[in-house]
């Protein structure tokens, strides 16, 4: 099993390595406000000196103005150069294309997606315009569920904790702030939301984390089946909601960028371990 400081190690070391391969130096990453991408962003201050790390805010109508400033307030705290895009006319015009298709149709997952692809798109412009690479905020937890959305959130060169479950990020977190306050205190002790819809939270789609994980550390790290961890005491109703959620995600994780390999049983297939 590994500690905290060894995955930290191996996370810096494993960015180093691909951007040398690659014969890049620079990144850029789409700050929200959350827990996942200011710890992508203060690895890859660590790993690539903050001259070489870009942060792009892009917030929504959805957007509430603490995450807007909790980014600001991390990318402040990094020393980074950061630019504000806000989404919301983009986001109106592409509605507006639509309307002749979507007449008369409910609002659904379907305009939340569009805002992480517009999202997506955005820092896709400013990696072909700069040439820095775009860094992947997903964590396993969210990928392992299918929590992502493809060519949005999805995107990216290298995916940094896609190997590491949520909770696993929390600590990272506050192992980086042992010292002093890096990631702001606000990003880590509020809770998750990808703020695609109004007062949206994690936990609409998902078990809370501290459970999702622990069940899913068990299927994924010592593969055992749902029926065995019915077995061995977990929540039948807990195991059988996640084991579903799960089934038909294949098509997703195929398409993934390559991630840096932590686990003895990451996500995707070997050939995309970094």
């Amino acid at each position: 099993m590994h500690t905290i400081e060894n995955i930290h190690e191996k996370l810096v070391a494993g960015l180093k390595n691909f951007f040398a391969q690659n014969g890049k130096t620079s990144a850029v990453i789409g700050l929200s406000g959350g827990i996942d991408s200011a710890l992508v962003a203060a690895l890859a201050v660590e790993a690539l000196g903050k001259e070489n790390v870009l942060g792009i805010l892009m917030p929504s109508q959805h957007s509430t103005v603490h995450s807007v400033a909790d980014a600001v307030q991390l990318a402040e705290n990094l020393e980074i150069t950061y630019h504000v895009l806000p989404i919301e006319s983009i986001y109106h015009s592409f509605i507006k294309e639509l309307s002749p298709i979507f007449e008369r149709k409910t609002a659904d997952v379907t305009e939340e997606n569009l805002q992480a692809r517009i999202r997506g798109t955005l820092l896709m412009a400013v990696s072909n315009k700069f040439g820095h690479l775009v860094l992947n905020t997903s964590n396993k937890s969210e990928l392992a569920m299918g929590y992502g959305t493809l060519y949005g959130d999805l995107i990216g060169a290298l995916m940094v904790i896609a190997d590491i479950y949520k909770t696993q990020v929390y600590e990272l977190a506050r192992n980086i702030n042992r010292k002093k306050e890096i990631i702001p205190y606000n990003t880590i002790e509020k809770e998750p939301s990808a703020e695609l819809r109004p007062h949206q939270k994690d936990s609409d789609s998902l078990p809370p984390y501290d459970q999702l994980d622990t069940v899913l550390q068990e299927l994924i790290e010592q593969q055992l089946s749902p029926e065995e961890l019915i077995k061995k005491g977990f929540d039948e109703e807990l195991v059988m909601r996640i084991h579903k959620q799960r089934q038909g995600i294949a098509f997703k994780t195929l398409q993934l960028p390559p991630m840096i390999k932590i686990s003895e049983h990451p996500l995707l297939p070997a050939n995309k371990w970094v």
